[in-house]
């Protein structure tokens, strides 16, 4: 039985979650079925599978969930997600990207068309009530939001809502113009349970005091967060020679020295809009005390970057691993069990720990 956690949804009287939800591998592994497994998962962008016929296996966070994948630019032109395993045997059909008239299994013969639908299976004539509907390929759920696609393998929640949120701040962005910058892209491994790492990110409270470049670039004072049902948003406004935001006429926030806006989406995902492009940050399980953090940038303005809050994504990085590290080291000591919220400051990390309670109490 795993353990019942409860956050008051009054963030005046509320407590984090304990210690036990970073330390207790029980625990760990209920957050892999019932939140990960129930949530919306990023899966790269239209590049993978630029045209019909095109496919991409992939397995979603290797060494937690490490469900076989793959994506497919079907015959109607539209990306789908399917499960990469033979429904006769298990094994995986496509091993490597590329393009295919269509899926077949190399172990028996066992054939799938772009669709995911079985077509052919030689010696399999006297085979009563053959094929069955599991004898297609399982189809997961997808969303894309301009080059961006996303599946969800039994999701809870609809992300075309959160997209549309996303959309009213940053739809005049035109995403489909974005370029991948792969000097920019990097991975890095953090010896911190993952949702520390989210949880840090959810605050500007430690900005004065783990980023002191950053602060310069962005006025604390003026940080805002915005709450909503699956995500949350940081607006971080921008210091004097800072750039920001050309935002149009009846945009929500016309007026204001926008330097970023840091959208964080149940339970891992980060999507940081900057002046210059955007920074998506996935936080991947890869044990109880350890986690992988992979960035990837997307620029529509290189000219931009120098002077945007989002020009030093690596050093503030280090300081942010710095801090969560020593997190992890402080949350295994028995004299302390869990800490009060900042009703000004973290309104994003008691957001994320009432819906990770939450989720952990699904059926």
């Amino acid at each position: 039985m795993t353990d019942q956690f409860t956050i008051d949804p009054d963030i005046t009287k509320a407590e984090t979650l304990p210690s036990s939800f970073y330390t207790n591998p029980r625990v760990f592994d209920a957050v892999r079925e019932k939140v990960f497994m129930n949530s919306w998962h990023w899966m790269g962008d239209t590049n993978l599978v630029p045209f019909e016929g095109h496919v991409h296996p992939m397995v979603l966070l290797e060494g937690y969930i490490g469900e076989p994948l793959v994506l497919i630019r079907a015959e109607d032109d539209v990306v789908k997600c399917f499960t990469n395993v033979c429904t006769h045997r298990g094994n995986i059909v496509v091993q490597q990207p590329g393009k295919v008239r269509k899926l077949s299994c190399f172990y028996h013969g066992r054939r799938f068309d772009l669709n995911g639908k079985f077509e052919f299976m030689p010696e399999f004539d006297k085979a009563a009530d053959f094929p069955r509907s599991c004898d297609h390929l399982t189809e997961f759920r997808t969303e894309q939001w301009g080059p961006f696609v996303f599946a969800g393998l039994t999701p809870a929640f609809e992300l075309a809502q959160v997209i549309d949120k996303m959309k009213e701040r940053v739809g005049f962005l035109p995403l489909d113009t974005f370029k991948e910058d792969s000097l920019l892209s990097r991975e890095y491994l953090v010896n911190a349970h993952w949702a520390l790492y989210c949880d840090n990110y959810l605050e500007g409270f430690h900005i004065p005091f783990v980023h002191n470049d950053l602060n310069q670039t962005l006025d604390y004072g003026s940080y805002e967060t915005v709450i909503d049902d699956y995500m949350s948003l940081q607006i971080g406004y921008a210091d004097e020679g800072v750039e920001t935001f050309d935002l149009p006429q009846g945009h929500p926030d016309e007026g204001k020295e926008i330097a970023a806006y840091y959208y964080w989406i149940f339970p891992n995902m980060m999507f940081n809009f900057y002046p210059w492009g955007l920074s998506i940050n996935i936080v991947k399980p890869m044990g109880l005390e350890k986690s992988k953090v992979q960035f990837i940038s997307y620029v529509y303005d290189r000219s931009k970057i120098e002077a945007s809050a989002g020009a030093l994504l690596d050093k503030v990085e280090r300081e942010d691993e710095f801090v969560v590290e020593s997190v992890q080291k402080g949350i295994r000591s028995n004299f302390y069990k869990a800490g009060r919220f900042s009703p000004d400051r973290e309104q994003g990390v008691h957001h994320f720990h009432k819906l990770l309670a939450d989720f952990l109490q699904l059926n």
